[in-house]
């Protein structure tokens, strides 16, 4: 309800069409008995002609109010979703990558999709109906009993039948309801990564073995749903009897008291057509408590994740027109999970315009470090500080708009090879990412491509080559002209042609600014001003190529392995 406060004149309009149309729809059987006793019966045509041309302006007033009720419960159910869905968006966008890494993304795709269109079913099918369904019934309660107590009492004698079984269905149905969104989340989650994943899935031929899976989870959903199938087939049949019973009980007792004269034909009627207009709603409110049921679930997981606070804080304010990129690590521990420490009391500095390679076995903690100084991660113990202050000190906006990094695994987005460039950044202009991919040599393949630079790349990027995605990742590195530059493995999934083209842009992207590069292949890194060796998390020596080689320790050993590598090949 808190989403629905920008809209509360809207929200107001609609409780006001809620009651206007629960008051006119119990008119007809009203109107209907005062014509059928008063000008039928009593062959007053003047009278039946002006009572009718008084229906027909009821149901074209209902109508037009029955019109405006399903429009505005609609707009509004559609704009409060609208508001719901961009900010789990919004909170999506700022929450840790440690959040992303427990948690499959087709668990959020349904969260930020279905579970939020079941909102939207609450408030254009679930609470102004169920409102207006319950006023409806009140009304035509006060109306029988006022008309006719005693035939009132015999149709309300069938009421604890219906609400035990509407209560029932209720429990029931509740269950199965949870089962579907239970089974939908599962379904999502397991297509979305198997098609992410499905080069890997042919290339193991394990094409049989998913398919056999899936066919599982789809079992499973085909099951849940047919549950509640189940038990509405059940429900509506018994609710239709029920309501017969009461047709039945009526014509019965009323016909005896219309022989007597105790009852009027005009009440009868009425009264058929009461039971009609009163057990519908009953009926329709179980299915829309259910409705409600399923956007209690839906809230409850959409409310759970806006309530997760495991995004990183961002209360620096420090925002510096230029920085030198002085890059100091001191005394730093680190774990992804609680006590397993992959970075251990490590300290370096960077000084800025200097070039600092990392290296290390896989797990040695190197693609840490560089998350911990773009701060996608926070440290457990230690600081670490650009230009002396604290990254915690630090706009985090600016400081990531610094820091540029170039992966070894590139992301494109299905989009243009300009925006994969800019990524919507308005400030880019055409002419810097041409002149950017000049540099980098990339604009020689780009320029051949259909439409050039608005060739569409497809998802992560998959009509261009491996070599051609890193060549983009270095032009988008380019354009933002950050003051700090890290590479992490940024040439290893490129030939050796296409290395050495990019080499000479690597230098001039380098020149002038503070450079972290993590490599395996240590030919790449032996001009760097100072080479940290890391192992098992710790730093265990630091010094030029030529320093380390003379120590005959770690860095030695790795370039003795690689450079018999390179003598057996």
């Amino acid at each position: 309800m808190k989403f629905a406060k920008p809209y509360i004149g809207k929200f107001y309009l609609l409780i006001f069409l809620t009651l206007l149309l629960a008051v006119l729809t119990p008119l007809r059987p009203y109107l209907i008995q005062i014509t059928v006793d008063n000008y039928i019966l009593e062959g007053n045509f003047g009278g039946l002609v002006n009572l009718t041309l008084i229906m027909v302006a009821l149901l074209v007033l209902q109508a037009i109010v029955q019109y405006l009720h399903t429009y505005f419960s609609g707009w509004l159910g559609q704009y409060i979703i609208r508001d719901i869905r961009i900010k789990l968006y919004k909170h999506l966008l700022q929450l840790r990558l440690k959040f992303f890494d427990n948690t499959p993304i087709g668990r959020l795709v349904t969260r930020n999709v279905s579970d939020v269109e079941t909102l939207s079913d609450v408030f254009s099918e679930g609470l102004a109906a169920m409102a207006g369904d319950l006023l409806q019934l009140i009304f035509i309660l006060a109306l029988m009993f006022y008309t006719d107590w005693e035939l009132t009492l015999v149709i309300l004698s069938t009421l604890p039948f219906l609400f035990l079984t509407t209560y029932i269905f209720k429990e029931k149905i509740k269950v199965a309801f949870n089962d579907v969104r239970t089974a939908v989340s599962n379904l999502n989650s397991f297509v979305q990564e198997h098609i992410t994943g499905m080069s890997i899935v042919q290339i193991f031929n394990s094409e049989e073995k998913e398919y056999e899976r899936f066919k599982e989870i789809n079992q499973e959903h085909k099951r849940a749903n047919l549950k509640s199938v189940l038990y509405y087939s059940i429900y509506f049949p018994v609710a239709e009897v029920i309501q017969a019973a009461g047709i039945g009980l009526v014509v019965w007792y009323g016909a005896k008291n219309v022989l007597v004269e105790d009852v009027t034909l005009g009440i009868l009627i009425a009264f058929i057509m009461y039971i009609q207009m009163f057990f519908r709603p009953i009926r329709m409110i179980a299915d829309r408590f259910n409705t409600l049921q399923l956007g209690i679930v839906s809230s409850d997981r959409i409310l759970k994740l806006l309530d997760n606070k495991e995004h990183i804080p961002n209360n620096g304010t420090f925002a510096p027109p230029k920085l030198r990129g002085d890059v100091v690590f001191k005394n730093v521990w680190f774990s992804y999970v609680d006590d397993q420490y992959v970075l251990k009391d490590i300290s370096f500095e960077v000084k800025a315009g200097e070039t600092v390679a990392l290296v290390g076995a896989t797990g040695a903690g190197k693609s840490s470090i560089i998350n911990l100084l773009s701060r996608f991660y926070d440290i457990r113990q230690g600081n670490i500080s650009i230009d002396g202050t604290t990254l915690t000190e630090f706009d985090l906006d600016h400081l990531r708009s610094n820091i540029g990094v170039v992966l070894q695994d590139v992301f494109l987005f299905s989009d243009t090879i300009s925006q994969n460039i800019s990524l919507g950044n308005d400030n880019i202009t055409q002419e810097k990412i041409a002149h950017a991919a000049e540099l980098v040599g990339a604009s020689k393949f780009i320029e051949k491509l259909p439409g050039g630079y608005d060739y569409n790349v497809m998802e992560r990027g998959s009509t261009l080559s491996v070599g051609q995605r890193q060549l983009i990742s270095f032009v988008r590195a380019m354009v933002y002209d950050p003051k700090i530059i890290v590479l992490d493995e940024a040439t290893s999934s490129v030939d050796t042609e296409t290395e050495e083209m990019i080499q000479a842009a690597i230098e001039k992207l380098m020149k002038g600014r503070t450079s972290i590069v993590i490599a395996h292949r240590l030919s790449t890194i032996q001009k760097a001003d100072r080479i940290i060796v890391l192992d098992k998390g710790e730093v265990k020596e630091q010094g030029t190529h030529e320093e380390l080689l003379a120590l005959n320790g770690f860095y030695a050993q790795l370039h003795k392995m690689q450079y018999k590598e390179v003598v057996t090949r």
